[in-house]
């Protein structure tokens, strides 16, 4: 299951996919990753494209403006990509919920369908629910303080974790992510109480779907659970990871960091993949 592959994206070369998942790159921060997943977007065509929320992290633009050319050239891309005939989807999560009031006019903005859950019919024809997951998540449903609250607390750790990295590396050490342990702890905790993933495949099972693909807890992710697919995108904060479907209807997360931990954060992406 979890098994390193070579990737075409590794030598280089352009990928074709007959679908490409992404979510939480939370464009409008400073951890967001939007250099690397230019690369990715760059380096990628596709026939379908679901952007799975918390693309655009609104919670942060409305606190203090970051944006720079790599989060201009993100968004110029994926408008490029529904140019060349993608049928590009965003899904509004949490941190992008500001989109959601906009979800009853059914807007296409740059061709981009704006839509509050999509369903994606695989090539073997299989049915994937597609959704956020916020709604799975009683930390950001029940508790908004306690949800805000832990996203300054994980901003804070992302500042940390580049000073805790710049030392590492000058002391010869590899690269390790202290803000996503921090998180897996916290959103651990989370998904026990909550049974996150349980219940994300619970309701697909309830809807007559194969499967579900979401994002939210930062946590790549292929799966089996209770005889329902569960996948995730993981996340382009730290992990920089992407759920793609091949033409023949295979699944693979790219993990765009894994190869090269050491000198990714100061230099360039590597790709490496988890096939299913």
């Amino acid at each position: 299951m979890n098994m390193i592959s070579p990737s075409p994206l590794l030598a280089g070369t352009p990928a074709s996919y007959r679908t490409v998942f992404l979510s939480d790159t939370h464009l409008g921060t400073r951890g967001c990753r939007a250099r690397f997943l230019a690369d990715f977007l760059a380096h990628v065509s596709c026939e379908n494209m679901f952007l799975v929320g918390d693309i655009i992290d609104g919670w942060r633009l409305r606190r203090s403006w970051y944006w720079d050319e790599d989060h201009d050239e993100v968004l110029r891309l994926i408008v490029r990509h529904v140019r060349n005939g993608a049928a590009v989807t965003y899904i509004p999560g949490n941190h992008d919920e500001m989109f959601r009031a906009w979800l009853p006019l059914h807007l296409n903005v740059c061709g981009i369908r704006l839509r509050r859950e999509a369903e994606h019919v695989m090539a073997d024809g299989k049915r994937l629910l597609v959704i956020h997951g916020d709604e799975f998540d009683s930390v950001v449903r029940y508790a908004r303080f306690l949800a805000l609250l832990g996203d300054w607390a994980y901003t804070a750790a992302l500042v940390v974790n580049r000073w805790f990295n710049a030392l590492r590396r000058h002391l010869g050490y590899p690269y390790w992510s202290l803000s996503a342990w921090l998180k897996r702890q916290v959103k651990g905790a989370v998904k026990a109480i909550d049974r996150f993933e349980s219940a994300l495949a619970s309701e697909a099972r309830r809807r007559g779907f194969d499967g579900v693909v979401c994002g939210h807890i930062h946590h790549a992710e292929i799966r089996d659970v209770q005889g329902v697919l569960y996948l995730n995108t993981g996340d382009w904060v730290e992990s920089c990871t992407a759920l793609v479907e091949h033409h023949d209807g295979r699944l693979e997360l790219i993990d765009w960091a894994r190869l090269q931990r050491l000198s990714f954060f100061a230099n360039g992406p590597a790709a490496a993949v988890q096939t299913a």
